[in-house]
């Protein structure tokens, strides 16, 4: 059966075909200005050549209402993803597992499955950067939430008077933590502040998990972050997308081999 999996952030949507458990090529493009003739545009042809859409989305109401109404002209079934207590080999660890977001889920499973058998951290970076242990098992023991160093920048250049005045100045291009300008010191403090979280939860899951976990870093912001962790780490930009395609499949054959 093939189904169109959609991962709705805020500002990005991502879209691929999936058939079983494989994950035809993915396309992405800012949606935070179409309007409803835009989404049809965008996805009507890929919708009209599936059996279903399942979807992660964070957006708000009007995205939901636009891709249902792609759904509803292609003549295929929606379901927008909702967070399981257990499912697809993952056991949540929040205690109301409806708090944890439906991006983050899919981004666990599809980490549980590309990495089976070892222990995982799964990083998005976004806005917000995400960091979950699960184990070999599946148990997710639970997860940290940090702005990302984009929205720590933007947060001392809006909330201080001196930084954001003295920001103005050009870069000298830094090669290592230590900036020769405010400009630089901001960013490369929360590049290295990020790296350095990773690397202390990595430590810490250690511990928990039995055995140090891989990082998998996904999120537009991933590839700033990256260079500086210390720790074993892949970047896997179509996590959620991966997450989705097993979550599409029939229950049954959704559980690891």
């Amino acid at each position: 059966m093939a189904v169109l999996v959609i991962d709705a952030g805020n500002s990005r949507l991502k879209w691929a075909r999936a058939q079983g458990s494989q994950l035809g090529p993915s396309r992405a493009a800012a949606h935070s200005k179409w309007s409803r003739a835009d989404y049809a545009r965008r996805l009507r042809r890929a919708a009209q050549s599936v059996d279903g859409m399942l979807v992660s989305s964070v957006a708000g109401p009007e995205v939901r209402a636009a891709l249902t109404a792609v759904a509803r002209s292609a003549k295929v079934r929606i379901r927008f993803l909702k967070v399981p207590a257990r499912g697809a080999g993952i056991t949540v660890g929040y205690r109301e597992p409806w708090r944890l977001g439906v991006d983050r889920f899919a981004g666990l499973v599809g980490a549980h499955h590309l990495f089976a058998g070892i222990p995982v951290c799964v990083v998005g970076v976004g806005t917000a950067m995400t960091l979950d242990l699960v184990g070999r098992d599946g148990r997710h023991f639970g997860g940290a939430i940090i702005p990302s160093p984009g929205l720590m920048v933007e947060a001392l250049l809006t909330r201080t008077h001196g930084i954001r005045r003295r920001a103005q100045g050009g870069s000298v291009k830094p090669r290592g933590p230590f900036g020769r300008s405010t400009r630089d010191a901001i960013r490369e403090g929360t590049r290295f502040a990020a790296a350095a979280a990773i690397d202390r939860l990595v430590a810490e899951g250690t511990v928990l998990a039995g055995a140090k976990p891989l990082v998998v870093l996904t999120g537009g912001g991933a590839p700033a972050v990256r260079p500086l962790i210390l720790s074993h780490c892949v970047r896997v930009p179509d996590l959620v997308l991966r997450g989705l395609a097993v979550l599409a499949q029939p229950p049954q054959r959704q559980a690891l081999t």
